[in-house]
Protein backbone atom coordinates (compact mmCIF):
# COMPACT_ATOMS: atom_id res chain seq x y z
CA UNK A 1 0.00 0.00 0.00
CA UNK A 2 2.72 2.43 0.84
CA UNK A 3 4.56 1.55 -2.37
CA UNK A 4 1.29 2.74 -4.48
CA UNK A 5 0.70 5.63 -2.33
CA UNK A 6 4.53 6.89 -3.21
CA UNK A 7 4.18 6.13 -6.44
CA UNK A 8 0.65 8.24 -6.90
CA UNK A 9 2.47 10.98 -4.81
CA UNK A 10 5.10 11.14 -7.14
CA UNK A 11 2.80 11.12 -10.51
CA UNK A 12 0.89 13.64 -8.70
CA UNK A 13 3.80 16.11 -8.37
CA UNK A 14 5.47 15.29 -12.01
CA UNK A 15 2.07 16.33 -13.36
CA UNK A 16 1.29 19.60 -11.51
CA UNK A 17 4.87 20.62 -12.52
CA UNK A 18 4.12 20.26 -15.83
CA UNK A 19 0.97 22.14 -16.01
CA UNK A 20 2.30 24.51 -14.22
CA UNK A 21 5.37 25.30 -16.56
CA UNK A 22 3.08 24.73 -19.69
CA UNK A 23 0.74 27.63 -17.54
CA UNK A 24 3.94 29.74 -18.08
CA UNK A 25 4.90 29.05 -21.26
CA UNK A 26 1.47 29.57 -23.06
CA UNK A 27 1.40 33.20 -21.08
CA UNK A 28 5.22 34.35 -21.98
CA UNK A 29 4.58 37.40 -24.47
CA UNK A 30 5.81 36.41 -28.56
CA UNK A 31 8.12 39.26 -28.43
CA UNK A 32 10.59 36.86 -26.33
CA UNK A 33 13.22 35.85 -29.04
CA UNK A 34 16.19 34.42 -27.30
CA UNK A 35 14.42 30.56 -26.39
CA UNK A 36 11.77 28.05 -28.06
CA UNK A 37 9.97 26.22 -25.83
CA UNK A 38 9.52 22.37 -26.56
CA UNK A 39 12.96 21.49 -27.48
CA UNK A 40 13.62 18.20 -28.53
CA UNK A 41 15.73 16.83 -25.80
CA UNK A 42 17.87 13.56 -26.55
CA UNK A 43 20.50 11.88 -24.81
CA UNK A 44 23.44 8.73 -23.87
CA UNK A 45 23.15 8.22 -20.49
CA UNK A 46 25.89 6.34 -18.81
CA UNK A 47 24.83 4.30 -15.21
CA UNK A 48 26.37 3.37 -12.20
CA UNK A 49 25.48 1.91 -8.65
CA UNK A 50 27.76 4.61 -6.61
CA UNK A 51 28.70 7.20 -4.83
CA UNK A 52 29.78 10.68 -6.58
CA UNK A 53 32.64 10.64 -8.42
CA UNK A 54 33.75 7.29 -7.42
CA UNK A 55 33.61 4.42 -10.13
CA UNK A 56 33.36 6.01 -13.31
CA UNK A 57 34.77 2.94 -14.93
CA UNK A 58 31.44 1.57 -14.07
CA UNK A 59 29.57 4.12 -15.64
CA UNK A 60 31.11 4.03 -19.03
CA UNK A 61 30.33 0.15 -19.61
CA UNK A 62 26.50 0.78 -18.86
CA UNK A 63 25.06 2.56 -21.77
CA UNK A 64 21.71 4.13 -21.71
CA UNK A 65 19.42 6.58 -23.40
CA UNK A 66 16.94 9.50 -22.93
CA UNK A 67 14.33 11.85 -24.56
CA UNK A 68 12.95 14.53 -22.90
CA UNK A 69 11.63 18.16 -23.38
CA UNK A 70 11.59 21.56 -21.43
CA UNK A 71 10.14 24.99 -20.77
CA UNK A 72 11.17 28.18 -19.79
CA UNK A 73 10.09 29.56 -16.51
CA UNK A 74 11.03 33.16 -17.37
CA UNK A 75 11.07 33.28 -21.19
CA UNK A 76 15.29 32.89 -21.41
CA UNK A 77 17.43 29.76 -21.47
CA UNK A 78 18.71 30.04 -18.34
CA UNK A 79 15.56 28.96 -15.90
CA UNK A 80 13.89 25.90 -17.29
CA UNK A 81 11.75 23.05 -16.23
CA UNK A 82 13.04 19.51 -17.70
CA UNK A 83 10.89 16.48 -18.34
CA UNK A 84 12.19 13.67 -19.64
CA UNK A 85 12.15 9.60 -19.75
CA UNK A 86 15.42 7.61 -19.20
CA UNK A 87 16.27 3.83 -20.64
CA UNK A 88 18.90 2.87 -17.95
CA UNK A 89 21.14 -0.03 -19.12
CA UNK A 90 22.59 -2.07 -16.20
CA UNK A 91 23.55 -5.58 -16.25
CA UNK A 92 24.78 -5.76 -13.24
CA UNK A 93 22.11 -4.33 -11.16
CA UNK A 94 18.77 -4.46 -13.79
CA UNK A 95 18.05 -2.34 -16.53
CA UNK A 96 14.97 0.43 -15.54
CA UNK A 97 13.14 3.56 -16.78
CA UNK A 98 13.70 6.50 -15.02
CA UNK A 99 10.80 9.15 -15.18
CA UNK A 100 11.95 12.67 -13.73
CA UNK A 101 11.00 16.46 -14.02
CA UNK A 102 13.72 19.06 -12.90
CA UNK A 103 14.44 22.68 -12.48
CA UNK A 104 17.45 23.78 -14.38
CA UNK A 105 19.68 26.70 -13.66
CA UNK A 106 22.04 28.01 -16.31
CA UNK A 107 24.08 30.71 -15.72
CA UNK A 108 26.42 31.59 -18.72
CA UNK A 109 30.35 31.34 -18.71
CA UNK A 110 31.65 32.88 -21.08
CA UNK A 111 30.96 33.71 -25.09
CA UNK A 112 27.84 30.86 -25.34
CA UNK A 113 28.86 28.28 -22.92
CA UNK A 114 26.72 28.14 -20.23
CA UNK A 115 27.06 25.92 -16.78
CA UNK A 116 23.82 24.09 -15.25
CA UNK A 117 22.76 22.87 -11.96
CA UNK A 118 19.41 20.96 -11.48
CA UNK A 119 17.29 19.34 -9.74
CA UNK A 120 14.00 17.67 -9.00
CA UNK A 121 11.99 14.30 -8.73
CA UNK A 122 11.37 11.35 -10.78
CA UNK A 123 10.18 7.53 -10.34
CA UNK A 124 12.27 4.75 -11.53
CA UNK A 125 10.98 1.13 -12.68
CA UNK A 126 13.81 -0.88 -11.84
CA UNK A 127 13.95 -4.45 -13.14
CA UNK A 128 15.91 -7.57 -11.94
CA UNK A 129 19.15 -8.83 -13.92
CA UNK A 130 18.36 -12.32 -13.77
CA UNK A 131 15.04 -14.45 -13.15
CA UNK A 132 14.07 -14.39 -9.35
CA UNK A 133 12.43 -16.66 -7.35
CA UNK A 134 10.03 -16.41 -3.68
CA UNK A 135 8.77 -18.89 -1.50
CA UNK A 136 5.39 -19.63 -1.33
CA UNK A 137 3.39 -22.34 0.41
CA UNK A 138 7.11 -24.12 0.79
CA UNK A 139 7.87 -23.88 -3.12
CA UNK A 140 10.13 -21.79 -4.92
CA UNK A 141 7.93 -20.03 -7.89
CA UNK A 142 9.57 -18.07 -10.40
CA UNK A 143 8.96 -14.39 -10.81
CA UNK A 144 10.68 -13.86 -14.01
CA UNK A 145 12.43 -10.23 -13.99
CA UNK A 146 9.94 -8.02 -12.02
CA UNK A 147 10.61 -5.36 -10.88
CA UNK A 148 9.75 -2.70 -8.62
CA UNK A 149 8.84 1.74 -8.73
CA UNK A 150 11.08 3.42 -6.37
CA UNK A 151 11.15 7.46 -5.21
CA UNK A 152 14.02 8.96 -6.73
CA UNK A 153 15.83 12.59 -6.03
CA UNK A 154 18.13 13.46 -8.71
CA UNK A 155 20.96 16.29 -8.54
CA UNK A 156 22.67 17.17 -11.45
CA UNK A 157 25.52 19.76 -12.59
CA UNK A 158 26.71 20.29 -16.30
CA UNK A 159 27.86 22.76 -19.11
CA UNK A 160 26.83 23.37 -22.71
CA UNK A 161 26.72 25.27 -25.64
CA UNK A 162 24.27 27.56 -26.81
CA UNK A 163 23.51 30.07 -29.58
CA UNK A 164 20.32 30.76 -30.69
CA UNK A 165 18.98 30.82 -34.28
CA UNK A 166 15.95 31.58 -36.14
CA UNK A 167 16.40 28.35 -37.95
CA UNK A 168 16.36 25.17 -35.85
CA UNK A 169 19.24 24.59 -34.16
CA UNK A 170 21.10 22.06 -31.63
CA UNK A 171 22.51 23.10 -28.43
CA UNK A 172 24.65 20.10 -27.36
CA UNK A 173 25.54 19.53 -23.55
CA UNK A 174 27.52 17.21 -21.17
CA UNK A 175 26.20 16.42 -17.50
CA UNK A 176 26.97 14.71 -14.12
CA UNK A 177 23.76 13.70 -11.80
CA UNK A 178 24.21 11.91 -8.60
CA UNK A 179 20.57 9.99 -7.57
CA UNK A 180 19.15 9.25 -4.49
CA UNK A 181 16.94 5.99 -5.11
CA UNK A 182 14.45 5.04 -2.11
CA UNK A 183 13.59 1.74 -1.77
CA UNK A 184 15.92 0.26 -3.67
CA UNK A 185 17.51 -1.79 -0.35
CA UNK A 186 15.75 -2.95 2.71
CA UNK A 187 18.75 -2.09 4.58
CA UNK A 188 19.48 1.68 3.52
CA UNK A 189 16.47 4.18 2.96
CA UNK A 190 18.06 5.24 -0.09
CA UNK A 191 21.12 4.05 -2.53
CA UNK A 192 23.31 6.30 -4.36
CA UNK A 193 23.43 5.64 -8.10
CA UNK A 194 24.91 8.32 -11.01
CA UNK A 195 24.55 9.10 -14.61
CA UNK A 196 27.02 10.63 -16.97
CA UNK A 197 25.40 12.19 -19.92
CA UNK A 198 26.02 13.70 -23.15
CA UNK A 199 23.11 14.90 -25.73
CA UNK A 200 21.62 17.77 -27.37
CA UNK A 201 18.50 20.11 -27.30
CA UNK A 202 17.26 20.37 -30.98
CA UNK A 203 15.36 23.32 -31.00
CA UNK A 204 12.80 23.16 -34.14
CA UNK A 205 10.80 26.82 -35.32
CA UNK A 206 7.49 25.91 -34.32
CA UNK A 207 6.10 28.92 -35.91
CA UNK A 208 6.36 27.70 -39.63
CA UNK A 209 4.54 24.39 -38.65
CA UNK A 210 1.34 26.42 -39.57
CA UNK A 211 2.84 27.98 -42.74
CA UNK A 212 1.65 26.88 -46.26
Amino acid sequence: MGKINAMKTTTMLIVFCFLLSWNQAIAQSENQKNYRNFPIVLTLQFHALSMPIKDMKSNLKNVGFGIGTEVSHNGSHNWAQQFDIIWIKNRGIGNGILFSTQTAWRPMVVGNVYSEVKAGIGYMIGFRPSESFTQKDGNWISVGKKGKGMLTLPLGIGMGYYNHSQNMFVSPFLGYQFMLVKNYNLDLPFVPQSLLQMGGRIHPDYSKLGEN
